[in-house]
């Protein structure tokens, strides 16, 4: 399967015109991540029209319920045909099966382990004695038993969870800044370069391209500095 490593995060500020945000991006070997903010807004139609002008979906939608509506969510979800879909992990056991045994078509599910806007502090806040890296690793873990495809997490655990699982679980990472770049609302976060040596497998990038003024050449640069950690990473 050729693997898409970059997904462009999509927000809310392009729901009117997702089309023109989009179009200078045409043509690169590179996915759209619609959240749940744009995909409460625009609706599945925004799906559909992304895939019709040839971008693989990545549908951030980060399903957490009871496992039948789970199930349900993912089986509705799949009908969109989007490359990825996800829920949370912390939803337990039995949901993250429901989510896989309601997959279908070439969607891989996979699950978010700890979001890239926590730290310790706010898992202490939870009740959890967890570090980020040792939650995120028992989540991963949990996930791949219940038969999802990967997780989400950030790149600093993307090592921890890649040596423990296969080469074939999928490790979406987002908390991706190029060097320069402001860090935003992320704590946990990499270069692409660092975030693929680590074990991801796929990126998730928002601002660095969207809000650049030439968002196809910032594009063009992340995917060279992949093509280059993935030819110099063994």
């Amino acid at each position: 399967m050729n693997e898409t490593r970059l997904y462009i995060a999509l927000t809310s500020d392009f729901a009117d015109d997702a089309a023109g945000m989009l179009s200078p991006l045409t043509g690169l070997p590179l996915g759209v991540k619609v959240g749940l903010e744009l995909f409460v807004r625009k609706g599945p139609g925004l799906v559909r029209e992304l895939r019709r002008a040839g971008f693989p979906v990545f549908l951030d939608l980060k399903f957490h319920d009871i496992p039948f509506t789970v199930g349900g969510a993912v089986r509705s979800a799949c009908e969109l045909e989007p490359a990825i879909v996800n829920v949370h992990a912390s939803g337990g056991i039995e949901m993250m099966k429901a989510a896989a045994g309601a997959r279908s078509g070439h969607t891989r599910v996979i699950a978010v382990t700890v979001l890239t806007s926590m730290d310790g502090s706010d898992l202490e806040l939870l009740g959890t004695c967890c570090t980020p890296l040792e939650l995120v690793s028992r989540l991963a873990s949990a996930a791949r038993d219940c038969g999802l495809d990967g997780v989400v997490c950030s790149p600093l655990e993307a090592s921890a969870v890649r040596s423990s699982t296969d080469v074939d679980f999928l490790i979406v990472t987002p908390g991706i800044r190029p060097a320069g770049s402001d860090s935003g609302d992320q704590k946990r976060i990499m270069t692409p370069a660092m975030a693929i040596r680590a074990g991801a497998s796929a990126l998730v990038v928002g601002r660095p391209v969207t809000g650049a003024a030439d968002p196809a050449a910032a594009a063009r640069s992340i995917l060279a500095e992949i093509d280059e950690a993935l030819a110099t990473g063994d």
